[in-house]
């Protein structure tokens, strides 16, 4: 009897071997590196906990250029990795291709969406969680001027501002709004020179809030608010702790999450292909509320982004969405 139980365990051992070693997984960032502080590290934080969770190891690629994706993503299918995790729209064209030369692998978009049997694409209502933080950044906002730094000009970012803006304008109907774009090519996501030098510019004009959607670049901006005694608003990741007192609040989307889930589902044999949009209602966007922002967070703002909070998820307040016509509208 003793004899048949370890054989049935030494059995389970190597079944739970053989399962573990058809798993591959495999992460290709977005240009701005792995520790950005903000939406790659979310992926990579995302990684770190299946890592953890299961012992199964995983191989990322960080690109430095706009061309390298295609080929990270080709390479890591070729030597069986699977899932790969394409962490940027930037790879959505590269992906197109190497998704269809490798029908067997199981692929993952985020921040876009590709119509292929084996994609799953991964998408944020950023403009919901922008539109809480338009309204925290109007009711804190003294000088009733507010700012935005965006990082690549692209219409997702515009999508950030637009959501930003309109829930500022909800907040307070004579707002005005500043913004500036970084760039228009994959260096905008990791300038954070320049990223500090427009913030100051509009501290200049009298913001005295300024939310990054910039990747790295957001750091500069979050340290010249600091520096200039203003307040900040961080992006992709909980960044309140860069800057205790001065970050009023981070809006955070969950890539962690769609990573953690991608690998937990190619695991268990559970990965399905389609498109997923996460907001509110999803848990895929917030405002990030801890000890470092607390003191920032008035009971009149708690209650108003509570309330807009609601009235979203219940489809009172529909946000717009930049995406659908390219345009914001101003009333």
């Amino acid at each position: 009897m003793k004899k048949s139980l370890l054989t049935l365990f030494a059995l389970a051992a190597m079944s739970a071997t053989a399962l573990a070693a058809d798993i591959k997984p495999a992460i290709v960032y977005g240009t701005g590196g792995k520790f950005d502080k903000s939406f790659n590290e979310a992926a990579y934080n995302g990684a770190e906990k299946f890592k953890k969770e299961t012992g199964i190891a995983y191989r990322d690629f960080e690109p430095t250029g706009d061309t390298q994706g295609e080929q990270a993503l080709r390479n890591f299918a070729s030597k069986g990795f699977n899932p790969v995790i394409a962490v940027s729209f930037a790879w959505t064209s590269a992906l197109q291709k190497v998704a269809a030369e490798y029908p067997k692998t199981e692929f993952v978009l985020i921040d876009d969406s590709l119509d292929l049997p084996n994609v799953r694409s991964v998408k944020f209502k950023e403009n919901e969680g922008s539109y809480l933080a338009g309204v925290m950044a109007a009711i804190a906002s003294k000088s009733g001027k507010v700012g935005f730094v965006g990082g690549m000009d692209i219409p997702l970012i515009r999508k950030f501002e637009c959501g930003y803006e309109l829930g500022a304008r909800a907040a307070n109907p004579k707002i005005e709004v500043f913004q500036n774009m970084t760039g228009t090519t994959g260096a905008a996501w990791n300038d954070p020179v320049r990223g500090g030098e427009l913030t100051k510019n509009q501290i200049d004009q009298g913001a005295d809030v300024v939310y990054a959607a910039a990747g790295a670049t957001g750091l500069g901006v979050l340290q010249t608010a600091a520096d200039n005694k203003k307040l900040s608003i961080g992006v992709d990741s909980n960044q309140n702790y860069l800057h205790p007192g001065s970050v009023l609040t981070s809006v955070v989307k969950r890539v962690d999450l769609a990573v953690y889930n991608a690998f937990s589902d190619a695991k268990n044999g559970k990965f399905t292909a389609g498109v997923q949009n996460l907001g509110l209602k999803e848990d895929g966007v917030t405002v990030a509320m801890d000890d470092n922002n607390k003191p920032l967070v008035t009971a009149d703002m708690q209650a108003a982004v509570d309330k807009a909070r609601a009235d979203i998820i219940a489809g009172t307040i529909k946000v717009h969405d930049y995406l659908t016509d390219n345009a914001c509208p101003k009333n």
